[in-house]
């Protein structure tokens, strides 16, 4: 559960629970202000950055929660003193969570949601799936669209599933700074719905599924509808060369670095070769070659 749901649940339950945040961050610290731990007597969700200074947050929450305090604060040095050797400074506030503070933390959680990066995955098959649940863990809003009964069944929770007849509409619909990654069943799709997202001029990633052939057969298809330049702006294949690996597993885990490193960082270059021979394409920038 999130911290918020955490603090919801324990209320529900009548259980005490603390809010842990971090409030400041100097230096070199293993989290930036601003993100939250919540603690019960049994449980924690959410993170202050692990080791001896979210242990002593723990152990001071719990103090918290067993003598009646409603609020407390912790300045930790990240030196020699707590066995961590960050160098830099963090400062926290413990609050004891009430409905007000967890009411706060929902409508937190919510803006934040919505304010995600969209995914929008087109293709239901063992990739598509494979690559829904890799992302489904991470800070995006996750779409998976087909059209075929039965293949969008079991998924996570946090993945939106779209049963679509049309699902060149889910791209007109998308939001700016999309990302969208195409891997159907059949390739006459692949390409109606991947020259749909490049005619997206404010996509942030656009990726397809598939072989250097594939490639140059859509590079021809675009240039056949006067679109030869948009080639550049693809992805293809997906998850890179450097690992030649075709479990549907393995190409998640490498197309979901891609997909990160263009809608989190928003700096091309770092985005290096070691997708060798085909690196992603981050479209808020200047294309480059994918070979």
């Amino acid at each position: 559960m999130s911290v918020a749901e955490t603090l919801r649940a324990a209320i529900d339950a009548g259980t005490p629970a603390a809010l842990v945040t971090v409030v400041e961050a100097r230096g070199s610290t293993p989290r930036e202000a601003g993100v939250t731990m919540a603690v019960t007597p049994t449980a924690i969700a959410g993170t202050i950055g692990g080791g001896r200074l979210e242990y002593d947050a723990i152990e001071r929450a719990r103090a918290l929660l067993a003598s009646g305090e409603d609020s407390a604060a912790m300045d930790v040095p990240l030196g020699p003193d707590i066995g961590q050797c960050c160098g830099g400074r963090v400062r926290l506030t413990i609050r004891r969570a009430d409905a007000a503070l967890m009411a706060k933390m929902l409508a937190d959680e919510e803006t934040r949601r919505l304010v995600r990066p969209a995914v929008l995955i087109f293709g239901a098959g063992h990739t598509g799936r494979a690559l829904a649940a890799a992302l489904a863990l991470l800070p995006l809003n996750v779409r998976l669209i087909d059209s075929r009964p039965g293949t969008l069944d079991g998924l996570p929770a946090a993945v939106t599933a779209v049963a679509a007849a049309l699902p060149e509409a889910e791209i007109a619909d998308a939001p700016a700074g999309a990302a969208y990654l195409v891997m159907t069943h059949a390739h006459s799709l692949d390409f109606m719905l991947t020259a749909a997202a490049l005619a997206r001029r404010d996509a942030a990633y656009v990726g397809m599924i598939g072989s250097a052939t594939k490639r140059e057969r859509f590079r021809r298809h675009l240039e056949a509808e006067g679109r030869g330049p948009d080639i550049a702006r693809l992805t293809l294949p997906i998850g890179g060369a450097a690992l030649r690996d075709k479990r549907p597993e393995v190409i998640a885990a490498l197309t979901a670095a891609e997909i990160l490193t263009c809608l989190l960082s928003d700096q091309q270059e770092k985005l290096t070769d070691r997708f060798a021979g085909a690196a992603s394409q981050c479209n808020s920038h200047p294309a480059r070659s994918t070979g």
